[in-house]
């Protein structure tokens, strides 16, 4: 396993969908809509293709799951062992198409279920996250790590919300209140893969989602692990890349966090995947 060569690769990469990134703010993005509140811009779609064409060149063997190549269907699955390369060209769509300078672009790497590494890149900050497995979590090379907060009341939480969000919103604001009634306070931004890098760096100290997709959560969550954080599902069992939920924190929030969340009704709002990432 070349995990040097990688990482050279998935720099490399980022590198380039940032400047993309970078050189599209300013100008009207083509939207198209894939639900009534998810949409997608033709610089999804050229930073994607960009991505896709790099890795295939350098590794023709590897498996890609990329968010707008995985329109209309389930996320692709790799098999037992197979190198798997997990994107989102633009985390913070959203954001993106109205102007507002919040998003990134998120790369990992995984082999069958092991997440090996995983880069985030901020292009308007000029912020990359990276993180290999067994070897640390970095901001612009410099070692980050959780904070130390310790207490619920002490602490700034992040979240999102799902694109069902109109049918079940009042499931996910009851959470959301009970998370204010016990938090310092709470944000949401609308990119997943920051809010999970700022947790990793002590900008935030813990963060809960619903019916995240790989793609949103691969390079976030091995970063906020090589960083010292915890990620799980609500109740506390191991995080899965393909599952519904997603808990992380700085460790020392992760039980409180877990008992406000399943104290929530675990039916509501209903597991389906067809509901989509936060935008």
């Amino acid at each position: 396993m070349d995990l040097g060569r990688f990482l050279g690769v998935a720099h490399q990469t980022v590198d380039a969908a940032s400047q993309r990134l970078r050189a599209a703010v300013g100008a009207r993005p083509r939207i198209e809509y894939k639900s009534a509140i998810d949409l997608v811009t033709d610089t999804d779609r050229a930073v994607e293709a960009l991505v896709i064409e790099r890795l295939r060149a350098a590794f023709p063997d590897h498996l890609i799951v990329a968010e707008e190549g995985s329109a209309g269907g389930p996320p692709a699955r790799p098999r037992l062992e197979q190198y798997a390369w997990y994107l989102d060209p633009l985390d913070g769509t959203t954001n993106f198409a109205h102007g507002h300078p919040h998003f990134a672009v998120s790369l990992a790497l995984a082999r069958g279920d092991e997440l090996l590494l995983g880069v985030v890149a901020d292009p308007l900050r000029g912020e990359t996250f990276t993180a290999v497995r067994g070897g640390g979590a970095t901001l612009n090379g410099q070692a980050i790590r959780v904070s130390d907060v310790g207490a619920l009341g002490q602490a700034l939480l992040a979240t999102g919300l799902p694109y069902d969000r109109r049918e079940h919103a009042d499931d996910y604001l009851d959470v959301i209140k009970a998370f204010v009634l016990r938090a310092q306070g709470i944000r949401r931004a609308g990119s997943a893969a920051l809010d999970l890098c700022y947790l990793a760096c002590g900008r935030f100290d813990g963060y809960w989602e619903w019916k995240l997709s790989p793609w949103d959560t691969a390079a976030g969550v091995l970063i906020v692990r090589e960083a010292g954080g915890v990620v799980t599902d609500f109740g506390g069992a191991p995080f899965a890349l393909y599952g519904q939920e997603t808990l992380a924190s700085n460790g020392l929030l992760h039980a409180a966090m877990s008992e406000v969340l399943v104290a929530r009704p675990r039916s509501a709002p209903p597991d389906r995947r067809d509901a989509g990432p936060t935008g």
